[in-house]
């Protein structure tokens, strides 16, 4: 099926630049019906109007409670045909207002191999910690945050004396490879919930095998 997202960012969007490439590729069956910020600076916006696609920014510090913010994103959501939400780091904690209006059709990335070191700073909390592993994990969003069935995780080794930084910047190549990829599952409808437990049916796509640089799981499709 093809899907119709709402990309939501507050930052960069280096995710979306991700998701935007795999599409004009030819690797996802979807289309980015919007582009929503919190943030009039957020520079995810400027990406996606160099693709020509729907931005809207709705600031939240204009609305007294989060709940009425949500609403008025869900209102903008529906008005441009927008069914599945793709969260590219946007840092607003979503109420249940919003999560009850499209779940579960709604994914999230984060940069930590999850439930280990949730909130906005995994990768300090993993360099802090010493962890040898790091990662990313792309999930379903349900009430509790960064608490979703987990749909793909990639970790990345950690060396000793590793920083936010250097952790940062090799978790995020794998970000860019298997958040486009889980899209692409879920576009294909491969992807069950069974609890806590997402299933990926099987298809005749060649998987690419292990790599020097970090393991996925499961496992990445030729392409990404």
């Amino acid at each position: 099926m093809s899907l119709a997202l709402a990309v939501l960012v507050s930052g960069s969007g280096s995710n979306l630049q991700a998701i935007i490439d795999a599409i004009e590729a030819g690797k996802i069956d979807a289309e980015i019906k919007l582009v929503l910020s919190n943030k009039e600076t957020a520079y995810g916006i400027e990406r996606a109007k160099k693709h020509g696609l729907p931005t809207v920014v709705i600031n939240h510090t204009a609305f007294e409670t989060r709940e009425a913010f949500d609403r008025a994103m869900v209102q903008e959501i529906r008005s441009h045909g927008a069914d599945v939400i793709v969260l590219a780091g946007f840092m607003r904690i979503l109420t249940p207002i919003f999560i009850r209006e499209f779940f579960p059709k709604i994914i999230n990335i984060h940069p930590a191999l999850l439930p280990s070191f949730t909130g906005a700073h995994a990768q300090r909390d993993a360099a802090g910690y010493g962890v040898r592993l790091a990662g990313c994990t792309v999930h379903f969003v349900d009430e509790i945050m960064d608490s979703g069935p987990v749909i793909v995780q990639a970790a990345v080794p950690v060396n000793a004396g590793d920083d936010e930084d250097t952790v940062g910047a090799r978790i995020l190549e794998y970000e860019h490879r298997i958040y486009p990829q889980a899209l692409k599952w879920l576009a294909e409808g491969r992807l069950t919930v069974d609890g806590r437990h997402v299933h990926l049916a099987p298809s005749e796509a060649a998987l690419i095998g292990p790599e020097a640089g970090g393991l996925v799981n499961p496992p990445l499709e030729e392409g990404f």
